[in-house]
């Protein structure tokens, strides 16, 4: 079965049959067709990009994770990987809105470095211990649901991490001054400071 023939394709063409090379030119450059190469007007190709180091596992990724809107699967299982709990290697699915927050706040700091990761994904065991060593850690962090990190950028000055992240209004987010991290989240708007 062959593909369809668009109706302004039928017109132009069963006007007159081609009776020469200048014949058929003039019918297929005066007639629009789609190409795979050319996108339509107002219409853009957006890539969502990433690029993450854990700094317990010393594990890089840098990846697309969506393309034209669509999340890229196996682009997303490495980063759930990267983003496991390294304590117990427990992998959880991360939260997209998550993935959105951190490349929109990179391209807002306009750096090219990674952002350099101590805490994604916590297990509730994980959880559970580290709230019995700190008042600081949540006992329903959204950590366990995949839906907050704790970062930094080398070349960023971590106050402006914080600002701009403030600025997003799209999540929590904790200042950790002392311990050198900033906390976002994509749970309620909020801002607290920590240790």
């Amino acid at each position: 079965m062959g593909a369809a023939v668009p109706a302004w394709a039928n017109s132009a063409l069963s006007a007159s049959a081609p009776q020469s090379i200048d014949d058929i030119l003039a019918v297929s450059t005066a007639t629009p067709v789609a190409s795979p190469l050319i996108q339509p007007a107002g219409v853009q190709k957006t890539v969502r990009k990433l690029s993450l180091y854990n700094l317990h596992t010393s594990e890089k990724c840098t990846v697309v994770y969506k393309d034209c809107g669509q999340c890229v699967p196996d682009a997303l299982a490495e980063v759930n990987h990267v983003l496991r709990d390294w304590r117990n290697n427990e992998v959880h699915p991360i939260d997209t809105r998550l993935l959105d927050l951190l490349a929109d706040l990179h391209a807002e700091l306009g750096t090219s470095d990674p952002f350099n990761v101590i805490s994604g994904y916590r297990s509730p065991q994980t959880n559970a211990m580290l709230h019995e060593r700190s008042g600081g850690v949540a006992s329903k962090s959204l950590h366990m649901q995949g839906m907050a990190i704790d970062i930094r950028l080398p070349d960023v000055q971590l106050r402006r991490v914080r600002d701009t992240a403030l600025a997003m209004g799209r999540g929590g987010v904790g200042y950790y001054e002392s311990s050198n991290f900033v906390h976002v989240d994509v749970g309620r708007v909020r801002r607290w400071t920590g240790a």
